[in-house]
């Protein structure tokens, strides 16, 4: 049999976690068996579907690499095609026509199907006594246009998730009406958050696009979605692409609801990071920041390669840069007034920092390995530890207190810039706040 699937969204609404899966999942089965993944747009509900939100389908399909083999198709375009197979049911007699609209009695008996995850389902007729096929307004119903459209475009496997199970007898019973030969039907868990209740806002019911806005990186976002409810064996977790398109088949599907787990799309996050080349972070870095109005172009691409080498293992999402990291692309650190209070304006810092930027001042050249040894040299001079010095240091050059390696982030920073900041920390270390200096250049 020769694959062919659909994946069929509504343009009702930003393209959710659950929606990209069972794209993923169908396109996945058909790289898998060399077969066909179709688009189609299923907007009759002309009132809800909005260009914007196709555009949102068409631009997250994209941030995760699936590209459709045919299509879109677009059910608001393809009327004709169901009315002619209502008309087809009301000559044979096994439709009626009823308030302007076409209905569809239903024999009664039992209905059943196989899914490849569940298996034999069986359902009494007499639950669904008569099926509306067209309304009133000459728009086909959801069930009937379905069924219309996943015939003549020869779906041969139907893989959308188990909320459709209660949809697929009433399809069944229209397939076997209009003489088309059944799919193959599997239905996939759905997700559901840390409260184990269908995902909410609040529990991984975001769109692929605030996702894509936060840093997520494709692979490692498709890499996470593929394990919602699919598994490569052997306890991997993180699997290549190619790697997964081999691996994929049906038969890894779990039947049980998946669990959308924050934390572990975070850690798989930061692994793709720190396996990225710092050349291709700094590149991806540079757009962001460029976006984001922190960076100007053209930019020095060389110190952004070096800061992506220092901070990539210590990165959950691109959005990191410009949350934890912006230091490095300021004029002046924005300080922490948690971190002032506690290593700045005490022990005696302000004379440390003072004396660390004199003796700075003569390194030349101003490398991490050099700034290290003047830094702890003075420390073991003043019977400091190093922690006690290293630290107001550390709020001093970036405004934090946590930050990259100190001493690679002052080389990256650069000895005048290191120096100014020293300067205005001596001051920030007394009791009154001093009055902000005048913007200079921000680095570039």
């Amino acid at each position: 049999m020769s694959v062919r699937v659909r994946f069929a969204p509504s343009p009702t609404g930003k393209l959710h976690v659950g929606s990209a899966r069972t794209a993923l999942f169908n396109w996945l089965f058909a790289r898998h068996h060399h077969g066909v993944f179709i688009l189609r747009i299923e907007d009759t509900d002309q009132k809800r579907s909005k260009a914007e939100f196709l555009d949102d389908i068409y631009a997250s399909l994209a941030f995760l690499g699936i590209a459709a083999d045919e299509g879109p198709f677009f059910q608001s375009q393809r009327t004709d095609l169901y009315r002619e197979q209502a008309q087809k049911l009301l000559k044979d007699g096994k439709a009626v026509e009823r308030d302007g609209g076409i209905i569809f009695p239903v024999p009664p008996g039992q209905v059943t199907f196989n899914d490849l995850l569940h298996g034999d389902i069986m359902v009494d007729t007499t639950l669904f006594e008569s099926l509306v096929l067209m309304k009133s307004d000459g728009t086909p119903t959801y069930n009937f246009a379905c069924v219309v459209d996943d015939a003549l475009m020869k779906i041969s496997h139907i893989i959308r998730g188990d909320d459709h199970i209660a949809n697929t007898p009433k399809q069944v019973v229209l397939y076997q009406a209009l003489g088309f030969p059944l799919p193959v039907f599997a239905h996939i868990p759905l997700i559901v958050g840390a409260d184990r209740a269908r995902l909410s806002k609040r529990f991984g019911a975001t769109s692929v696009d605030e996702y894509r806005q936060v840093g997520y990186l494709p692979d490692a976002f498709l890499n996470y979605l593929v394990l919602l409810g699919w598994a490569p064996g052997n306890n991997r977790e993180m699997v290549p692409r190619e790697e997964i398109i081999q691996l994929f088949d049906l038969s890894r599907v779990r039947k049980a609801a998946a669990q959308f787990d924050q934390k572990k799309l975070d850690w798989l996050n930061s692994e793709y990071l720190k396996k990225m080349a710092a050349p291709e972070l700094a590149k991806l870095l540079g757009e962001r920041l460029v976006a984001k109005g922190i960076l100007k172009a053209p930019y020095d691409a060389a110190r952004l390669e070096r800061i992506a080498a220092l901070v990539k293992d210590r990165m959950r999402v691109l959005e990191d840069i410009e949350e934890e990291h912006v230091f490095f692309f300021q004029a002046e650190p924005q300080y922490q007034d948690e971190a002032v209070t506690q290593f700045l304006r005490k022990n005696g810092a302000a004379g440390h920092l003072a004396e660390l930027r004199r003796r700075l001042a003569k390194v030349e050249p101003f490398e991490a390995a050099k700034i290290e040894e003047v830094t702890r040299g003075l420390a073991a001079e003043r019977q400091l530890s190093s922690k006690e010095l290293i630290q107001p240091a550390r709020v001093a050059v970036t405004g934090r207190a946590v930050s990259p390696p100190l001493f690679e982030t002052m080389a990256i920073l650069g000895k005048d810039a290191v120096l100014k900041r020293l300067e205005y920390a001596v001051l920030l270390a007394g009791v009154v706040r001093p009055e902000p200096r005048a913007p200079s250049p921000e680095p570039s």
